[in-house]
């Protein structure tokens, strides 16, 4: 296992990059720390298979360093960085048995042949395929591969890093369960420093300790799931993390006041004066319906049941906003405003969290 120090690292696929939007992977600062279990979550091409692909050696940066406990492995082979990696789609030696695949890591490190056999059957048994060790690779399905890269990644327990790069895109959806679910236990047994790219925010909130949430080549976030929900410290965060999304509301603060559509609204705590496009974001969980004449004025416009619970969809001077009820609750027909619970408030300043006065960070 390792501390992971990504130290003023960047990354641009062209040649002379001459301004910030040349980055595919923007400045970067930050300690991963060892043993603990991280995803790297966005949306395609923000960033995320690069900046694994550098911490595994597949890809040198243009500025910055990598340091594994504070060894400089910048220019280090894959080879010498002792991580284990596995791809999104299933890279296995068709010619081999599935055993003799498992297998490959440890003898090629030249492991004891009863810990090797003890070790395989152990992997076999996590990724349920006790019963095809003796059959070759060559001929089985996709999803079957894909688990063999799996636990070839997973056979060793002596690496620094398991990295995976969206490694379930193939697997069928109650297998994604059931293999996420193992790779947390190997995690809480082992303790190996895991790093896990994804799009999907169930894969990323339900395996991860820590989510590396990634923006448009950068960092915007890092944080438990609920550090993630409850205080997004970026409008891109509220809108990817949750479903629906957070809401935005464009808005002029006051204080502990904010006017959004013309109306008052408490925001539960002080603000400095903000400059540049400030707005409230208020989480789908956090907003009520109102007949009285408090809250901002709004229109229901469709209810969706979607079984645990209701999705309201509503029109807020021209813009779609979501509250969600409970799977029991009536929704008023003449409901005509809409509330939010000041604990569920969040404010930005272009994009950017503004913590309000006195909040200890």
């Amino acid at each position: 296992m390792a501390k992971i120090t990504l130290d003023n690292l960047a990354h641009s696929y062209l040649a002379r990059p001459s301004s910030e939007d040349d980055y595919a992977l923007k400045e970067l600062n930050h300690d991963w720390i060892d043993g603990e279990a991280y995803a790297l979550l966005g949306a395609s091409g923000c960033g995320k298979s690069t900046l694994l692909n550098i911490i595994s050696g597949l890809l040198h940066p243009s500025q910055g360093r990598i340091l594994f406990d504070d060894v400089d492995v910048t220019h280090a082979p894959t080879a010498e960085r002792n991580i284990a990696q596995v791809f999104q789609f299933p890279v296995v030696y068709d010619t081999m048995t599935v055993r003799d695949n498992l297998a490959f890591p440890l003898r090629n490190r030249g492991a004891d042949t009863a810990y090797i056999a003890e070790r395989v059957q152990q992997i076999a048994q996590m990724i349920g395929m006790e019963d095809v060790l003796n059959r070759k690779a060559r001929g089985l399905t996709a999803d079957a591969k894909q688990k063999i890269s799996l636990g070839r990644g997973m056979v060793r327990e002596d690496v620094n890093a398991l990295l995976f790069d969206e490694p379930l895109t193939v697997i069928d959806p109650h297998m994604k369960w059931e293999l996420r679910t193992q790779l947390k236990s190997l995690h809480d047994q082992f303790g190996h420093t895991m790093i896990y790219v994804t799009h999907d925010q169930t894969e990323a909130l339900t395996f991860a300790d820590k989510v590396v949430v990634m923006h448009d080549g950068r960092v915007v976030q890092i944080g438990t799931p609920q550090e993630l929900f409850e205080r997004p410290a970026h409008t891109f965060v509220g809108y990817f993390i949750g479903s629906p999304g957070m809401n935005l509301f464009d808005a002029q603060i006051n204080g502990d006041t904010a006017t959004i559509a013309g109306t008052q609204v408490a925001l539960g705590a002080g603000y400095a004066a903000l400059g540049g496009k400030v707005q409230v974001g208020v989480r789908p969980e956090f907003i009520k319906l109102s007949r009285g004449d408090d809250g901002v004025p709004a229109r229901v416009t469709r209810v969706e049941d979607v079984g645990r619970h209701k999705i309201i969809r509503l029109d807020v001077a021209g813009h779609t906003v979501s509250a969600i009820a409970g799977e029991g609750a009536r929704i008023p027909e003449d409901a005509e405003r809409i509330i939010f619970d000041p604990a569920g408030i969040n404010v930005y300043a272009d994009d950017w969290r503004v913590s309000p006065q006195g909040e200890v960070p």
